[in-house]
């Protein structure tokens, strides 16, 4: 999660020969693992409309399900939301013409649970410095699900958005510090401290389970260690993470059809890379040459995720029956959520089956006819009402 108040420190820029602002952005006090990856998955939820809605939503159990929370304790979730609405990002950048910024805000301006959805907000600054791709970089859930240490995940984020240099550049171990949120303890202040319990097994984690290699690099000022950087490599085991800034895909002869039909940069880029611009470009070619078409986005969203072949041959079934008109609202019900919540809703069903209604479900569905009963409910959990205009639903 492909980032949030993830904060990339590179430092003042100190060449204006660099065209485009890297922003530098500084959080202060300690982040637990767990309000690192809410952090992340909140910034991924709002990153498409971050700069232009005033506050974003998310069902709570959708943003518990993606930072593997699964408990009901809504206490703690509080306590980690609280947290980042109590940490303040601070930011120091160059723009274009080269003039200096210095900013400060509050990581959330708010943040508030009722009726099972988690609100919240950016200040309209920060939320201009996040919304820029070099800060946020891209997050990816699957390898943040695999960090157990806050302090190993807020080395990875700080070293991650250099892959393309190979080095962090020096950071003075104050700077350092405060990067992995331990800048208030005298203990940390002796290096041999912060080497053995800081260093040493943030490194360990990241190269087990990220798709880089890290490598500390020390500098001396005198005999004591002053400075620190880290060389970058690609973790040939674990390369899951493209790094592909979206131009080449933003230039597929699909890619505008795609923005016409309101589907956003990011989930535009995901098909063309997931599907293939040929056979996207049939589907799509499909859908807009039919007039009987309401929702065009929608229906090639149901199309590609089921993974038919949409033709004039193999129309999708029309929801004549009580049956089809409830799979006709799931799968409308479906499209209308984010490609975050999609994921997460499969997932949270999937993780409640078992054995051939498992395998059937990875294979068809929503459409599992195996699940059917099941599927019904989960909606109807999750939406309640869904189905009240369908006749017969409530029989």
């Amino acid at each position: 999660m492909d980032e949030i108040p993830k904060e990339d420190l590179t430092g003042a820029l100190r060449r204006r020969a660099v065209k485009k602002h890297v922003a530098a952005i500084h959080v202060s006090g300690k982040l637990t693992l767990l309000q690192r990856k809410l952090s992340n998955v909140l910034l991924l939820n709002a990153y498409d409309t971050i700069t232009t809605q005033a506050a974003h939503r998310i069902d709570a159990r959708t943003l518990c399900l993606m930072i593997g929370y699964n408990s009901n304790d809504t206490d703690t979730l509080k306590a980690a939301l609280r947290g980042l609405a109590e940490t303040v990002a601070e930011w120091d950048m160059l723009d274009e013409k080269g003039q200096q910024e210095w900013g400060v805000s509050a990581l959330l301006s708010f943040a508030k649970l009722k009726g099972g959805v988690c609100e919240y907000a950016y200040s309209p600054a920060l939320a201009q410095k996040l919304h820029d791709p070099k800060v946020f970089a891209l997050i990816n859930l699957n390898i943040q699900r695999r960090f157990t240490s806050g302090h190993a995940l807020a080395l990875y984020e700080n070293c991650y958005r250099f892959i393309r240099t190979g080095s962090t550049g020096w950071w003075d171990l104050d700077l350092f510090r405060r990067l992995m949120g331990v800048g208030d303890s005298p203990y940390y202040e002796t290096f041999k401290h912060l080497n053995a319990k800081i260093i040493k097994p943030a490194v360990a984690e990241v190269n087990k389970s990220s798709n880089i290699i890290v490598t500390p690099d020390l500098r001396k000022t005198g005999r004591a260690v002053s400075h620190i950087r880290f060389k970058i490599a690609d973790n040939p085991q674990l390369s899951i993470l493209d790094l592909d800034d979206g131009e080449g895909l933003r230039n597929s002869e699909v890619y505008p059809k795609l923005l016409a039909l309101g589907v956003t940069d990011r989930l535009a880029r995901q098909w063309i890379k997931e599907h293939g611009e040929g056979a996207l470009a049939v589907k799509l070619d499909y859908v807009l040459g039919r007039e009987d078409v309401r929702n065009a986005a929608a229906y090639l969203t149901r199309a590609l995720e089921e993974s038919e072949q949409v033709s004039p041959r193999n129309p999708p079934a029309k929801p004549l029956s009580e049956r089809g008109a409830k799979l006709g609202a799931i799968r409308d019900a479906a499209a209308s959520r984010s490609p975050t919540q999609r994921d997460a809703d499969k997932r949270l069903f999937g993780s409640r089956l078992e054995g051939g209604a498992r395998a059937d479900f990875e294979r068809h569905g929503w459409m599992s006819a195996l699940n059917r009963d099941a599927i019904e409910a989960f909606w109807e959990d999750l939406s309640p009402g869904i189905f009240d205009d369908i006749q017969g639903s409530k029989s």
